[in-house]
């Protein structure tokens, strides 16, 4: 099978294509034929060997894919051959099949095409299980969302209207902006600008902040989190880890709480799977609106870890592995 190669820790210019034997079904596992991978950010840092994850090489990108079941492990019950699915992965999505634990794998609804599928898993279960399980995101509330216009900035801004929260989004341009009040929300502001004062003008402060920036917009969201609120640390885009005062979360009477999909997955498989229940649903209402701003062949695969690179991408970029009705 074709895959998309990572040999040594480097730039995702490094990637090269190959023909490789394809995985070997595992115990609990499930072979897919792929028909499209998403991309994240965490693509590009485990290709640098910057991820928490650092697998042994020569491996292939790729967190997140969708397609055809082909064969399933004794045991494995709630998916069967012939199945169209979705699936997360430590990694190995940059390939024409793939093996993924059953407990990652989920069905997709008839309605949802391969691409949509495809980016989305991790977005929204990274928003889903941050917001309403580790801040318990409440109806009526305010959330802050920085990135809002990005793969998991987005989706909060979604799941957080769907939890019936009051959002204010923040992003760097016009233009990002208006994509995420197309998807719904509140209020916009713009990372530029003194969020600080802004959020405090429209709302008197935030109870919940959704953070994959870290950076200056950290330290603004310190600034205006309401007594008892909590500040979620999703990742840091900005290229800059903050450092946390614990006397601002002292006299706010706040929290800071971090959040990792992988761990989640590895410790709390169960909560992932009723998540993504939640959400498929959720999608196949209505209530969610999966933006998918770029679709590149498997050919041009680097070019898609490339426009989200130079953040040239709004929503989900995905990679088509197999050409559109094969």
């Amino acid at each position: 099978m074709r895959a998309l190669i990572c040999h040594a820790p480097g730039e995702i210019d490094d990637l090269r294509f190959a023909e490789v034997t394809p995985p070997a079904l595992t115990e609990g596992g499930v072979r897919i034929a792929v028909h499209a991978a998403g991309v994240n950010f965490a693509d590009l840092l485990i290709t640098r060997g910057e991820y928490q994850e650092r697998p042994a090489h020569p491996f292939s990108p790729g967190m997140e894919a969708a397609g055809v079941v082909l064969e399933v492990a004794p045991g494995v019950s709630h998916v069967a051959p012939g199945d169209r699915v979705l699936a997360f992965l430590d990694y190995g999505g940059f390939a024409e099949e793939i093996v993924a634990p059953a407990r990652d794998v989920a069905r997709i609804p008839d309605s949802m095409d391969w691409v949509t599928a495809a980016g989305f898993p991790v977005a929204y279960a990274t928003s889903h299980l941050a917001l309403r399980h580790r801040a318990r995101l409440e109806a009526g509330e305010v959330l802050l969302v920085h990135g809002a216009s990005g793969g998991v900035g987005l989706t909060a801004v979604e799941v957080g209207k769907a939890i019936g929260a009051t959002v204010i989004a923040t992003a760097s341009s016009d233009e990002k902006l208006a994509v995420a009040r197309d998807h719904g929300a509140d209020h916009l502001v713009n990372s530029g600008d003194d969020v600080r004062e802004r959020v405090l003008e429209l709302t008197g402060g935030a109870d919940v902040v959704y953070d994959p920036v870290g950076g200056d917009l950290f330290t603004a969201s310190l600034r205006c989190i309401r007594p008892g609120g909590r500040i979620l640390v999703i990742g840091f885009a900005s290229g800059t880890v903050p450092q946390i005062p614990a006397n601002h979360l002292l006299v706010k009477d706040a929290s800071a709480l971090g959040f990792s999909l992988g761990q989640v997955r590895k410790h709390r498989p169960d909560a992932v799977q009723a998540a993504l229940v939640e959400l498929l649903a959720w999608a196949a209402e209505g209530r969610l609106r999966p933006h998918v701003s770029a679709v590149h062949p498997f050919d041009e695969a680097i070019e898609a870890m490339r426009a989200l690179r130079d953040r040239r991408s709004t929503g989900k970029v995905v990679v088509r592995v197999r050409p559109e009705g094969a």
